[in-house]
């Protein structure tokens, strides 16, 4: 989108002067960080805590005639010091444990840990109300003019339009999906299956549940649908897919980005089975004097002097634009088309240190950005010119879908909203040394290319610092952990049955200023007689994705916009075939072929711009399903498309959004 336009002044002065910055380094030459709330990121102590890991999620009691995990699994609303002590603490939300909320309500949330083989079995409870029971009104602005849950409306119109400007201050909707999960249809978190907390007071005439709450908890298939209602519903994963880094997180149709950027986020792995191996990694809650295996997430944010989380309240934060909006003009007030936020929180904490020893450890990474696209890499000088030399490379061994067919030693990571980097760093002989993880990626949409070649890489004194690693002098024990010289190959999909032409497109506005006003997929009319073009859809509109069960597809992604598009597709873990310019030539990833990162299975790929981004999965069983692109600022305002797979016979019927 064009975020560009905004900062392009300032960018192009950090351009012109970056030939400098080996001279001048971090002085005043660099430009203010990023503007947000009313806390000044350069304020805030930079590497004083200690990172955070977070430990195994604890398990509840099983009902008698589950042989699996069990979980009972709710979202609350507490405050956490994730600003350095001594600076105010934050409101947030995430997940914790039912059975001891006060112990293990963290954010992110405590990690799932499950087996390959074993099913997991979570009661996911919307626990977003007070002492007295009583709802809790969102921490973050809802536009409420976007396709969303608007359970205002009530029972048979929600999941629709809303028609109003004022700010929403009813009960928080919310949905888990696991990201990267395969599982059967009613536990997948569909965007219109939220449902409210159980409150006392809801107000008269509000939907409690999305428009497919009921669908999916009345299928014969769902043999929990009874356990679902009263501002819960149980979910069971069966699973049955190959070792790998999963993460659960909010999915509630219209306002994922708020939710999420509240905090409702944890780490899912599962190990095990014919498709891992032992690498000699102590994780969490194994009892080892060392953990040698680390889950982090990095996320953007911003801070109020009061501690507050920052989210822009209006439009004219994204590009100065301050109306006429809808009903006036085709322009949501609130919603911003991209945000990037001007502090970098790790594990829950803003710029945080970790101690470690002169050994092996095993770095499970996840981009938790909501637009935010990072280049990572070690280096021993946070502050040095952009693009810095590597001074430590990254030993990567899987992505979303498991295990890389071979280990990939390279030194940076380039890493797009959702996606999943299992790496290995080797202290092993960097006794008493200190390293740090910086982020070379665009402080605005990110569209291919090197830093400071392409587009100027993120303020080194603010979003271009994650995490000082300090090296110890000795070790505890013995150092345990391989580097693999042999990985688990993944499963052969299967022979192509069919290949699918779909599109990513931007609506801008009929105002003369042009913005972007909403993003959105559809297909392609490949036969138009210059140029193939892109054809939009609602997300309300008719399916036009539908494998059959069983079959293996191509799908095409044609990107049409000028930005970079993480796209997530429920429910399969795919192939990456390649890439191609839409008009022919070299794609602009280096080569038309995969990366070597990309090899392995993935749910999450980089559409780059003008590119056709081609995909191989398998579509194994029947049921509804989402695709969309993992912005979440643009999965919330029609960047999002229902699909099926099966018999289009058995869609639900009428197969509607919201009634409409």
């Amino acid at each position: 989108m064009s975020y560009r336009k905004k900062f392009s002044p300032m960018r192009l002065l950090i351009v012109a002067v970056i030939g400098l910055l080996a001279l001048v380094r971090v002085s005043g030459l660099i430009a203010q960080p990023l503007p947000g709330g009313t806390l000044d990121p350069l304020k805030i102590p930079k590497y004083v805590e200690p990172l955070v890991i977070p430990p195994p999620m604890p398990k509840s009691p099983s009902p008698a005639s589950f042989a699996g995990d069990y979980y009972e699994i709710s979202v609350r609303q507490f405050k956490q010091q994730i600003l350095p002590t001594g600076m105010p603490s934050t409101t947030v939300w995430s997940y914790g444990s039912e059975s001891n909320l006060a112990g293990t309500l963290n954010y992110p949330a405590f990690t799932i840990e499950a087996q390959v083989g074993k099913p997991v079995r979570v009661k996911w409870i919307n626990g977003l109300v007070d002492e007295q029971g009583n709802f809790l009104p969102h921490l973050l602005p809802i536009d409420q003019h976007l396709h969303w849950a608007n359970p205002e409306a009530g029972e048979g119109n929600q999941d629709s339009r809303g028609k109003t400007a004022v700010k929403y201050k009813g009960p928080v909707p919310m949905v888990v999906h696991l990201h990267g999960g395969i599982n059967q249809q009613q536990f997948d978190g569909y965007p219109g299956a939220w449902y409210l907390p159980d409150a006392k007071n809801i107000p008269a005439g509000f939907a409690t549940k999305g428009s497919f709450f009921d669908h999916f908890k009345n299928l014969p298939s769902n043999t929990l649908g009874s356990e679902w209602g009263g501002g819960a519903a149980t979910y069971e994963y069966d699973n049955q897919q190959a070792a790998t880094t999963l993460w659960f997180h909010d999915h509630t149709l219209g306002m994922t980005r708020l939710n999420v950027y509240a905090g409702p986020a944890g780490f899912y792995l599962l190990r095990g089975g014919n498709f891992d191996v032992n690498l000699g990694y102590n994780p969490p809650g194994s009892g080892a004097d060392v953990i040698t295996e680390i889950p982090i997430a990095i996320q953007d944010r911003s801070f109020n002097k009061n501690g507050s989380l920052f989210y822009p309240a209006r439009r004219k934060f994204f590009d100065g634009f301050n109306g006429p909006f809808i009903p006036a003009s085709d322009v949501p007030p609130r919603w911003n088309p991209e945000a990037f936020f001007n502090t970098m929180v790790v594990n829950g904490k803003t710029w945080p240190v970790l101690n470690v020893e002169p050994r092996r450890y095993r770095i499970r990474f996840l981009n938790g950005c909501n637009s935010r696209f990072l280049i990572l890499k070690l280096v021993k000088d946070p502050l040095a010119a952009r693009p810095a030399t590597a001074d430590l490379s990254f030993v990567q061994i899987g992505a979303e879908g498991g295990f890389l067919p071979e280990t990939v030693t390279q030194g940076q990571l380039l890493m797009s909203p959702a996606e999943r980097a299992d790496v290995i760093i080797d202290l092993t002989g960097k006794n008493n040394e200190t390293f740090y993880l910086i982020n070379e990626g665009p402080d605005e949409p990110f569209g291919g290319g090197a830093p400071n070649a392409d587009f100027p890489a993120a303020d080194p004194g603010t979003t271009g610092q994650v995490i000082k690693i300090v090296v110890g002098n000795s070790i505890t024990g013995t150092d345990t952990g391989i580097i693999p010289t042999n990985l688990p190959k993944s499963p052969f999909l299967g022979e192509v049955s069919n290949t699918r032409q779909v599109s990513l497109n931007e609506l801008t506005s009929s105002l003369s200023f042009g913005g972007p006003i909403a993003a959105l997929q559809g297909t392609v009319n490949s036969h138009h007689p210059f140029h193939p073009i892109g054809v939009p859809l609602m997300w309300d509109e008719h399916i036009t994705e539908n494998p059959a069960k069983g079959d293996v597809e191509i799908w095409e992604i044609y990107n049409f916009t000028e930005d970079a598009h993480p796209i997530h597709i429920h429910h399969v873990q795919f192939k990456v075939v390649g890439r191609k310019p839409i008009g022919g030539g070299t794609s602009v990833a280096g080569q038309n072929t995969p990366l070597p990162a990309e090899m392995g299975r993935k749910d999450t790929v980089i559409a780059y711009p003008n590119e056709i981004t081609r995909v191989k999965a398998l579509y194994s069983s029947a049921g509804l399903f989402v695709w969309h692109c993992h912005i979440l600022e643009h999965e919330d305002n029609e960047m999002m498309r229902p699909y099926f797979i099966g018999d289009p016979a058995d869609l639900p019927i009428p197969m509607k959004h919201g009634g409409k």
